[in-house]
């Protein structure tokens, strides 16, 4: 019965620090150029992005860029920012990445699998590709802030 218990109590330890784990990539990050702020946060047990800051040197007539590239007509008027650019990653503990997402390129109006995984702390690296090709992807580096 000891033992038990102890099996019990370290699974439910080891569900913890995965849970810690997967949770890393929640907070606010700088894309790359550092013209965007994106934050990430869990909802439905996956993990997405949304645009929450663009600075200022963006604005046109004080108003944020417009998704004017995206796909279908009638949301390129929307501002970018609140714009959703990551969907649906999941994180693989064996790996230590997330995966199974998707990222949504602004610039381009197209949107990629992707997954991401963590240099450092502060630093989160992704990379966008298609056709199922990992290798031939485009990779980008996101710096962990604030708002």
């Amino acid at each position: 019965m000891k033992k038990l218990i102890i099996l019990f109590f370290l699974a439910i330890y080891g569900l913890a620090g995965f849970a810690q784990e997967a949770d890393k990539i929640v907070g606010i990050w700088w894309n790359e150029e550092k013209t965007s702020k994106i934050e990430i946060e869990k909802k439905d047990g996956k993990f997405i992005g949304t645009i929450v800051y663009m600075i200022p040197e963006k604005y046109v007539n004080g108003e944020a860029p417009k998704d004017d590239k995206n796909p279908e007509e009638k949301l390129r008027e929307r501002p970018l920012v609140g714009v959703h650019i990551l969907d649906g990653f999941v994180y693989n503990s064996e790996n230590k990445e997330w995966k199974e997402g998707k990222i949504y390129d602004p610039k381009s109006g197209k949107t990629y699998d992707c997954y991401a995984w963590f240099e450092n702390n502060d630093l989160l690296k992704l990379k966008g590709f298609v056709a199922g090709i990992r290798w031939m992807g485009k990779s980008s580096e996101w710096y962990r802030t604030t708002l």
